[in-house]
């Protein structure tokens, strides 16, 4: 029986990288032929001590999947470019190197690599398309959010791109928005901020206009939570939700939540989380908990503190200034 691989190339934030992980788990559990490469794209502006300390914990354990699983982090570019979407474009020849290697080496002596079957290409990274298009093999979105979230995204650049609406003036606005995921009107003042600012919104329409190129979007999500919504897309939507990494770490907690939720009622819990880089300002948090108290639901509210606020711009300066010998003249 042939053997096949895939390669992942997840934005290289815990968040993503975690919830692709997972992602290759499922498949590699689906089918014992299966191997997967992730390639970790070695970005200036990013923290990679989490990033590699996951990877260590997860190359510690031992299983029949992880032997499946490898990891290989690309060599850093050394650039002084301060833009997001140059930063994923300029790693696409570490992608084409590391994957010849990869479809060139042999498991085990006289025994051949085995077959590249496609590559599973982070939502922020669309550009890496391309690079599977040179191998002439089909390439699959990971969009980490739900389905409601993907067809907002796509309705946002469906008005921007053909009706020439800009969302940032949605900013303050009392209009509602008849967006096809969502079953009620929408209010466009609860725009998600990084589709109001100059900086995200052309990173997102960038990526968003590429989406059908794939052969296929891969939600986190499943039919039951958002039937709505999966069936308004008009492409190939895979859910494969929920995607969980329930480790040891914080085993009672887990435990104590898990039986907190058992204990209440069906369909009776409002359930908050923003990913692990999203964080509030003491404000928010109080109007938060004011709207929760009022709604009058039972929550669970995952809540993190808000990391001391560094500009994009000057993480790539600081990392800029690591790699240099500064002396005072």
């Amino acid at each position: 029986m042939e053997k096949a691989q895939l390669v992942f190339i997840p934005l290289p934030v815990m968040g993503h990288i975690v919830s692709s992980v997972e992602v290759a788990k499922l498949l590699l559990t689906r089918d014992h032929r299966l191997s997967v490469t992730v390639l970790i794209l070695n970005l200036s502006f990013v923290n990679s001590n989490q990033v590699h300390n996951y990877i260590e914990s997860f190359e510690a354990s031992s299983s029949t999947i992880s032997n499946r699983l490898q990891f290989i982090v690309l060599p850093e570019e050394e650039t002084e470019l301060f833009n997001f979407t140059s930063s994923i474009e300029i790693q696409k020849p570490h992608v084409k190197e590391a994957v010849l290697k990869i479809t060139q080496s042999k498991l085990i002596a006289d025994s051949p690599a085995p077959r590249l079957a496609g590559f599973v290409i982070d939502m922020f990274c669309t550009t890496m398309i391309d690079v599977a298009n040179d191998f002439g093999v089909p390439s699959y979105i990971f969009f980490t959010s739900g389905a409601a979230v993907l067809g907002l995204l796509l309705y946002v650049q469906k008005i921007h791109d053909e009706e020439k609406v800009d969302p940032i003036e949605f900013k303050n606005s009392d209009a509602e928005l008849s967006v096809p995921s969502l079953v009620n009107p929408f209010p466009a003042k609860a725009m998600p901020s990084s589709l109001l600012s100059r900086q995200w919104l052309p990173v997102l329409l960038d990526n968003a206009r590429r989406f059908g190129e794939a052969r296929g979007i891969i939600v986190n999500t499943f039919v039951e939570l958002e039937s709505y919504a999966v069936e308004s897309l008009k492409m190939s939507i895979y859910p494969v939700g929920p995607i969980l990494n329930v480790g040891l770490d914080g085993r009672n907690t887990h435990q104590e939540i898990m039986q907190w939720l058992d204990d209440q009622p069906p369909s009776s819990v409002v359930f908050l989380c923003f990913g692990s880089q999203g964080s509030f300002g003491e404000d928010q948090v109080k109007e938060l908990a004011y709207a929760l108290e009022r709604s009058r639901y039972r929550f669970l509210w995952s809540l993190r503190r808000p990391s001391p606020p560094v500009s994009y711009h000057l993480q790539v300066t600081m990392r800029i200034h690591r790699r240099s010998c500064l002396k005072d003249s």
